[in-house]
């Protein structure tokens, strides 16, 4: 009897989370990239599927595969994920982040929903396509990437630039935060599927005064400068702004809910989507929220520059309209410095392979019904973009109602159902075979 994808992938999203593949961010103490990317390897080694490891730097593996398909004519999907997480304090979780308890129903760790649970469910289906012999209907290129949790310079954003001929053919692709239920009703869940990315812009402001004596009444202080403007940028509330998808995703939900859309005042709406609403209502306008701080050397010397660092999120087409909004809010006399961007993406909600995502889920799922949404945050989506790919957010799961999902990313006790994984499979499998 052979065994199939929802048999094993449980197991092999036990063996991913149980790999530290802790991303600090810090080139010295980021770990275990390599060793995950091997297991993959190995994994689809045992398969027959032969893979590429590709070595952006030290330890720092991405895993590259194609799968070929009947019509070699036709566009390539891309299907990628990434290998690295955040890091986890083990002091704060109910059980050890690296160890891949499963629990109440639950599959815990540190990446069971950012997102090793997608990865083993793509290495779970490729291995029960192999066994049986099955060729899909049009190639199928497999990327495992390091460090998206940190900028993506030594995974997807390398892969571009270096190796782009891994990506040939390539017409569309699927990838993380996108595909799992939100529940309306017993008879109603919309899974949303992510067709946009907020851009991002990490900056560094930059004030400058006369050093001096901390002693002394003092006029030109630096600090002071930028404490200001910083307090300015953490306060200003930028104006909502509904793109394309925004506006679609609002008024299929508010269709569901039954509840009235004010396009003027939007965020009335957002408030009534429970567990959802801090996540929809981040991408209705832009954001900029300072994340750190540094100045002086000494305590009782003013020093003659003090720095701070903001995070940036951008809408669709807002980019340049935002920054002359910041420089505003920022004043004239902070200097601004561009430490590491990346624009938004956005494509349509259309299209067979937007079909065949749906029609995987409803035969699953009879209550599914796709939504396509905004996502505040960023992915590896922003550098396969770059190649023209059109980009979708789609790591099919089924989640119970009262599950605060988006909590979990990167959040305390991090844990995905098991029976979402198994479902996340199936779905997975339909879809590959149909689009």
């Amino acid at each position: 009897m052979n065994t199939t994808a929802v048999d094993e992938v449980v197991g092999l999203c036990q063996d991913l989370l149980r790999i530290d593949t802790t991303n600090t961010g810090d080139q010295r103490t980021t770990v275990g990239e390599r060793a995950a990317a091997e297991y993959v390897a190995e994994r689809l080694a045992e398969v027959g599927v032969e893979t590429r490891l590709l070595e952006s730097a030290p330890k720092r593996a991405n895993l590259v595969a194609r799968i070929p398909g009947a019509d070699p004519s036709r566009g390539a999907l891309l299907v990628h994920g990434h290998l690295d997480v955040v890091p986890a304090d083990a002091s704060e979780w109910s059980v050890p982040p690296f160890e891949g308890v499963i629990k109440d129903g639950y599959l815990w760790g540190r990446g069971a929903v950012d997102m090793k649970d997608f990865d083993a469910m793509v290495l779970a289906v490729v291995r029960e396509w192999r066994r049986v012999g099955y060729t899909p209907p049009r190639d199928i290129v497999l990327a495992y990437t390091a460090d998206e949790e940190a900028g993506m310079e030594y995974g997807s954003q390398w892969l571009v630039r270096n190796h782009p001929e891994e990506f040939e053919g390539c017409t569309e692709a699927i990838g993380e935060v996108g595909g799992y239920s939100y529940t309306i009703n017993d008879d109603l869940r919309l899974y949303l599927v992510q067709t946009a990315e907020k851009g991002l812009d990490w900056l560094r402001l930059h004030a400058h005064g006369r050093p001096g004596h901390g002693s002394f009444i003092h006029d030109d202080n630096a600090v002071t400068a930028l404490a200001e403007a910083v307090a300015r940028v953490g306060r200003h509330r930028f104006p909502v702004v509904l793109t394309p998808t925004v506006r679609t995703f609002l008024e299929q939900v508010s269709e569901a809910l039954h509840i009235e859309l004010d396009p003027d005042e939007p965020e009335l709406a957002v408030a009534k989507l429970g567990p959802i609403a801090n996540l929809i209502g981040a991408t209705l306008r832009n954001t900029a929220n300072p994340t750190r701080l540094e100045a002086g050397y000494k305590d009782n010397v003013i020093p003659g520059k003090a720095s701070a660092t903001v995070d940036c999120r951008t809408l669709p087409g807002q980019a340049d309209a935002f920054l002359a909004e910041l420089r505003e809010v920022i004043g004239p006399d902070v200097d601004i410095e561009h430490v590491h961007q990346q624009p938004a993406v956005e494509t349509s909600f259309d299209g067979a392979l937007v079909d065949a995502m749906g029609a995987a889920l409803r035969a699953e799922d009879p209550g599914a019904r796709t939504v396509p949404y905004l996502m505040s945050g960023g992915t590896d989506a922003k550098a396969f973009a770059t190649l023209g790919i059109r980009c979708f957010g789609f790591a099919p799961l089924r989640l119970p109602p009262d599950l605060n999902f988006s909590a979990l990313f990167h959040g305390i006790d991090e844990r995905v159902p098991v029976e979402g994984l198994k479902f996340g499979v199936r779905v997975l499998d339909r879809l590959l075979r149909n689009s």
